[in-house]
């Protein structure tokens, strides 16, 4: 028996001791497995939707490869930060669900980010839009 076998390491996760392809091929199906599950978040439903509208308007209004990406990012980033703002609340609610001044505090500052992620966006989309139209 090796020393990495699950059997003489039983308390560390089979991910871990996968290598190489399978890693790969494991942690892409984990990743899509968070993706099905923010889809039933109500917040990342609706912003993912809006992504579907907005990548394709960002090949249209973007004016080079440099405002394509921007567009573009500023709204995947939307998406990131509100998986990860999910992934906070439901470790804090895993946690317990009677309330908790470090628990709110947590949450508002996940939210918090999702509205500056948001905020970026809007800006960068609004001088674009300008830039574009406005000339």
């Amino acid at each position: 028996m090796s020393s990495r076998s699950p059997e003489a390491l039983p308390h560390i996760n089979p991910q871990k001791l996968r290598s190489g392809l399978s890693r790969i091929w494991h942690a892409t199906g984990y990743s899509l497995q968070g993706l099905r599950a923010g889809w039933g978040e109500t917040a990342f439903r609706q912003e993912a939707i809006a992504t579907m509208v907005l990548l394709p308007l960002a090949f249209w209004i973007g004016e080079g490869w440099v405002q394509v990406a921007l567009l573009a990012g500023t709204v995947l980033l939307v998406l990131i930060v509100e998986l990860l703002n999910t992934g906070i609340e439901t470790v804090v609610d895993r946690i317990g669900p009677e309330w908790h001044d470090l628990s709110k505090r947590a949450k508002d500052m996940g939210s918090a980010a999702v509205l500056l992620a948001l905020l970026l966006a809007i800006g960068v989309w609004s001088a674009a839009i300008v830039e574009r139209f406005a000339a």
